[in-house]
């Protein structure tokens, strides 16, 4: 790797390494001892350096963030509780931005891997819990590593799905490369990476809903700072589109 640069160095080599095993979460469940005990039954074990991504519905579940929707009223009307506003509807579907100021579908309530009559709220905070996560893992194991809680998002104006960070902890979410200088030594006036996003689309390939595999470890990078995911939240003022 180089040196750092706006907040990380330039990558060589990434590994992302799934973690199987963790089973289903409850209520009240440790999340950090399930992914450290599904990691030793697998034979691996924390680097410092590592990012560890984990999917929001683990977290959600294991937070108790789980309500009752006998029906798709029900559904529509926890969307709207978990909504600060709705941007816009078609049909069932309600753009919505949350109160941690989030714009996705459905205030992120979601239906999917959790019994009939079930949805799954996103966390109250998930920059806390991502801190929470984070704090757990270092104690276990001394390393010192960082944390990422993801969830899918649509985007506006790409079709398809992605996995964004919701909650970061142990780095800064956005690497700040203005003032810097491209290959021809022009200077760098608005680009902003995304860093904790992109970690977050990378985990993914090695995760999936289908195959239950709610965890991964990427691997290879040096990050830097200290931030939220809240942090990559736009503000009106910088906002076109709103």
């Amino acid at each position: 790797m180089t040196a750092p640069t706006g907040g990380y160095a330039r990558v060589t080599m990434l590994s992302i390494i799934p973690v199987t095993g963790i089973g289903d979460v409850s209520p009240g469940d440790d999340v950090a001892a399930a992914i450290l005990a599904a990691m030793a039954r697998s034979g691996l074990a924390l680097e410092d350096r590592d990012v560890v991504v984990v999917t929001h519905k683990v977290v959600s579940k294991a937070e108790g963030r789980i309500a009752a929707v006998a029906t798709d009223r029900d559904y529509r009307d926890l969307v709207e509780s978990e909504a600060e506003a709705v941007l816009r509807r078609r049909g069932d579907l309600a753009i919505t931005k949350t109160k941690h100021g989030f714009v996705c579908a459905n205030a992120g309530v979601d239906r999917s891997n959790v019994p009939d009559g079930q949805a799954v709220m996103l966390p109250i905070d998930p920059d806390r819990s991502a801190h929470s996560i984070r704090r757990r893992l270092e104690h276990e194991t001394g390393k010192h590593v960082a944390v990422v809680v993801s969830d899918t998002f649509g985007r506006a104006w790409r079709t398809g799905l992605t996995d964004v960070a919701i909650g970061v902890s142990g780095f800064a979410p956005i690497a700040d490369l203005r003032g810097t200088t491209d290959m021809y030594g022009r200077v760098l006036d608005v680009t902003e990476v995304a860093i904790a996003d992109e970690i977050a689309a990378a985990a993914d390939l090695a995760m999936g809903k289908a195959s239950g595999v709610p965890a991964a470890i990427v691997r290879g990078l040096d990050l830097a700072g200290e931030g939220r995911a809240t942090d990559l939240v736009r503000q009106p003022a910088g906002d076109l589109f709103r």
